[in-house]
Formats: C-alpha cells, sequence, structure tokens
C-alpha cells in the first residue's frame, strides 16, 4: 500500500499564509493558497497511489475533490509532531508534501513515491527547509524532534534520515511559496496553474 499524503491548513483569512499580508490582504492570502491548495490536490489525484490523503488543519470546503481521503491533524505541539502524526497513520510507503509548492507535477510526484519505496526521498526547499519527505517505512521517529521552520530545517531532516543508516534519495529543489515575492516566481515557472491565474488576477485588481 502507498500513499500520498498533503499536509496543509484550511485557506481561511487570517489563518493561512500571513507573510504574504506584506502585500495581500488576508483575504487575497487566502485566495493564493486555496488555489496553492488545489492544484497541489490536482497534482496527487493524477498520481497512482493506494491512498491520497489531506491532513488538514481546519475544515474541509468546496475546494476539496471527493476523492481525497480527510485525516484531521490531531497532534498537539509544533509541525514535527503533526508530520509525524501523519506517518504514524500511514502502512507501506508513504509520501508527504505540503501545500506551498503548487508548480508540483504528477511525474515528479510519481518519481517521489516510486524513490520512497526504496528507503527514503527528500525535496528540499530553495528556504533551507523540504517540500517533500518519503519513506518506505513510516517511522513517526524519523520526524519527531526536527526543528521546523528554521534555515537548516532541510539539513537537520535529512541528517536525522541519514543517521539512521537509511539511503536518501533527493529530489529537486523546490520554492516554497512563503512570501509575495515567491508567489511571483512560482507563478512565472507555473503560468498554466490556477495559483499563477489568482496571483495574476490580484495583481489587476491592485492595478486598478
Amino acid at each position: 500500500m502507498s500513499t500520498l499524503m498533503v499536509i496543509a491548513k484550511a485557506p481561511v483569512p487570517g489563518r493561512v499564509k500571513t507573510r504574504l499580508t506584506s502585500r495581500y490582504t488576508p483575504e487575497e492570502a487566502a485566495a493564493l493558497a486555496e488555489a496553492a491548495l488545489v492544484d497541489t490536490l490536482e497534482a496527487v489525484r493524477a498520481t497512482a497511489a493506494t491512498r491520497r490523503v489531506l491532513v488538514l488543519d481546519g475544515t474541509p470546503g468546496r475546494w476539496l475533490p471527493s476523492d481525497i481521503e480527510v485525516l484531521p491533524q490531531l497532534a498537539r505541539g509544533g509541525l514535527d509532531q503533526r508530520l509525524a502524526a501523519a506517518f504514524a497513520a500511514c502502512s507501506g510507503p508513504a509520501l508527504l508534501i505540503g501545500m506551498d509548492t503548487p508548480q508540483v507535477t504528477p511525474a515528479l510526484l510519481a518519481t517521489g513515491l516510486e524513490l520512497a519505496r526504496g528507503e527514503a526521498v527528500f525535496g528540499p526547499a530553495e528556504d533551507g527547509g523540504f517540500w517533500a519527505l518519503g519513506l518506505a517505512e513510516s517511522d513517526p521517529a524519523l520526524v519527531s524532534g526536527v526543528p521546523m521552520s528554521m534555515p537548516d530545517t532541510g539539513a537537520l531532516q535529512r541528517r536525522r534520515l541519514v543517521a539512521a543508516g537509511l539511503t536518501v534519495r533527493d529530489l529537486p529543489v523546490l520554492r516554497d511559496v512563503d512570501t509575495p515575492a515567491d508567489a511571483r516566481l512560482v507563478a512565472d515557472g507555473a503560468p498554466h496553474s490556477r495559483f499563477a491565474a489568482e496571483v495574476t488576477r490580484l495583481a489587476r485588481e491592485g492595478a486598478r
């Protein structure tokens, strides 16, 4: 059984993508988050997997496809604990991604899931974090306790995998959408995405 997971917050104004509000309103930041999440879920749906799961902080909305399984983020504590709980809910190979890379493609996810059937696969992010983590055996201890949202989070997570004796295969570096500059660059790199369309719409409205 293979599992493809997306960990995400529901796109609610004021609760999601707050770093975008240096340029956008909370409502606009939430609209961008929703577009990114929809793009990500579409890529997941187009990827062969036994289970396709959204690990969600919040309440599902109209943006959620009916064929995506939803698991609530039940774990208390930091992001590392929430990631660990997501892996604990899996059996067999699992690949976990976030909602911050709307440029991700089904081909890239399929590669990640295939590599995860080995021992471990790691997708580094340009900001020093990671956008994907895959494990052949879903051991929560491989994630729990890793400091998150730090410039060296990715390096620390990868080091944890290596220290456990796992062979780690790397995916390409991707840019997370955290800041307005990130949003523009990701939209430019994925011009046919819903995310890019939303960035363009907001730019046009802002120019009026």
